[in-house]
């Protein structure tokens, strides 16, 4: 079931790069970008996570935190995060339960090939937690920026 624009985000809770437990609710009252990305380490997911990298300072002058999330182990997002300096947290989903409630969790094809993954999005939530805004089927250029002039534009 897909969420909508205007409903509550789903709750979460996902293990954190830093090594804390993260859950979703107890980060009301700021904005939160959070995208799903299928893999630490890919060309895609690289430029997207260094785009959101290379933005930071800019996303926390709009009072915002920006969250990635993968079904990736922790221990592969802390070599991800130290290689490209990546300043902000990155969520371990392995069960892909945060995926499947954002409803990213799809059929992917491949080379012929039919599999499970993570459908790039990002979700704009509100200082209450309710969904401003969704990207599905991001394309990572241009992507931060709109993402991040949606915010200034919307909820600043």
């Amino acid at each position: 079931m897909a969420i909508a624009v205007g409903s509550t985000a789903p709750d979460f809770e996902l293990e954190a790069t830093n090594g804390e437990i993260v859950k979703l609710s107890d980060l009301k009252g700021k904005n939160i970008v959070i995208y799903f990305y299928p893999k630490d380490m890919t060309p895609g997911c690289t430029t997207e996570a260094c785009d959101f990298r290379d933005q930071h300072e800019r996303f926390a002058e709009v009072n915002a935190v920006v969250l990635g999330i993968s079904p990736d182990p922790i221990a592969s997002h802390q070599k991800f995060m130290e290689k490209y300096g990546i300043p902000f947290l990155l969520l371990s989903d392995p069960d892909h339960k945060a995926a499947e409630a954002f409803d990213v969790w799809k059929l992917k094809k491949n080379f012929g090939n039919e599999y499970m993954g993570i459908e790039r999005s990002t979700f704009v939530l509100d200082k209450e937690g309710m969904v401003a805004k969704e990207w599905r089927k991001v394309k990572v250029k241009g992507h931060v920026d709109e993402a991040l002039e949606f915010i200034k534009q919307n909820l600043n």
